[in-house]
């Protein structure tokens, strides 16, 4: 289905929990958190019902998000009921891995394709300072129980914050020399309550390129430049991975945007960077009809706003990442 700027909207990021296990500054406080109570979050079967709707509305692949989604005591099971779901063609999951080492291959068994692993920085004051309660060694586990469960190709994703770990940038891009990931750099999103950090700590794209050039020499575009999903790639010369640049606030990406979002609690949103939103675990917990779901993804793919206002000073307020799923 196309949204109504000829967008073909067919990407879920389906968030299944706003817990985590970790505290990123940008991402979480330390304190003062209230979490979704466990019975309003979408069981299994209702996750299932959620991917049935959206596979009939046009969406091919589903990424599982949080909050950390592999605290879900029943992450294998919702797996394979989104596995079992006939036009989904691809099932990923964004993760900080802590918990791979026991879960990888259950979950590569039931289906998982593929993990987006997250870690901001090599350097480890640098790596506790900015996603704090984080276990270095536990990162590095995490990538080696992935590519043992064979949940390649692994991409690394990294938020650049100003004061906490920009300094680090090259020594992640340095990765990709001798290891087929993709190392993928992230700009800071203004969202909800830790939105300040955002709009103080923001490390441009254009300037972590240049702190990565100024310790590793120049590196090359890939594809022309044109994007790749939401990164526009390049590589360091002789490298075996890959860097990516995700720059949703200097260069929005908005015009080829095919994704939507459901939330841990049940809520469509139509986009990441807005506060709109469509109920759907109320229309789903009152009876409603397998018909009934699909026009609720019909609706919110045709209200899909064509983007975001960040360069008029509008940013969401409402929730933070970890509410919305990354």
């Amino acid at each position: 289905m196309k949204d109504s700027f000829g967008r073909e909207i067919n990407y879920l990021r389906l968030s299944i929990t706003d817990r985590c296990n970790l505290r990123c500054v940008y991402c979480m406080p330390m304190r003062g958190l209230s979490f979704v109570p466990g019975d309003e979050l979408l069981s299994p079967l209702e996750i299932e019902a959620v991917v049935r709707a959206a596979a009939e509305t046009g969406f091919r692949k589903i990424r599982l998000t949080g909050g950390e989604p592999t605290l879900r005591n029943d992450i294998v099971h919702i797996i394979e009921r989104i596995k079992s779901v006939e036009g989904i063609k691809e099932l990923t999951m964004t993760t900080n891995g802590y918990l791979l080492p026991k879960l990888a291959k259950p979950m590569a068994d039931a289906g998982l394709d593929r993990v987006n692993i997250h870690i901001d920085a090599v350097n480890h004051d640098q790596l506790l300072k900015t996603m704090r309660l984080a276990e270095p060694s536990k990162a590095w586990a995490a990538l080696a129980a992935a590519e043992e469960a064979g949940l390649t190709p692994i991409k690394l994703n990294a938020v650049v914050t100003r004061g906490y770990n920009e300094d680090d940038v090259h020594e992640l891009a340095r990765l990709t020399l001798d290891h087929p990931w993709h190392v993928r750099f992230i700009e800071l999103m203004p969202l909800g309550a830790p939105a300040g950090i955002a709009l103080d700590n923001l490390v441009s794209t254009a300037e972590t390129i240049a702190l990565i050039e100024a310790q590793l020499g120049p590196i090359f575009p890939l594809n022309g430049g044109a994007l790749d999903g939401e990164a526009r790639l390049y590589r360091l010369p002789g490298a075996e991975g890959t860097l990516g640049f995700i720059s949703p606030v200097s260069a929005p990406y908005c015009d080829d945007c095919n994704r939507m979002r459901v939330t841990a609690d049940g809520k469509i949103r139509l986009c990441l960077l807005s506060d709109q939103e469509i109920d759907f675990k109320n229309t789903l917990r009152s009876g409603a009809s397998h018909k009934d779901l699909i026009a609720l993804f019909q609706k919110a793919v045709t209200h899909k706003p064509w983007g975001h206002k960040l360069k008029e000073g509008v940013h969401p307020k409402l929730r933070t990442m970890s509410q919305i799923g990354g």
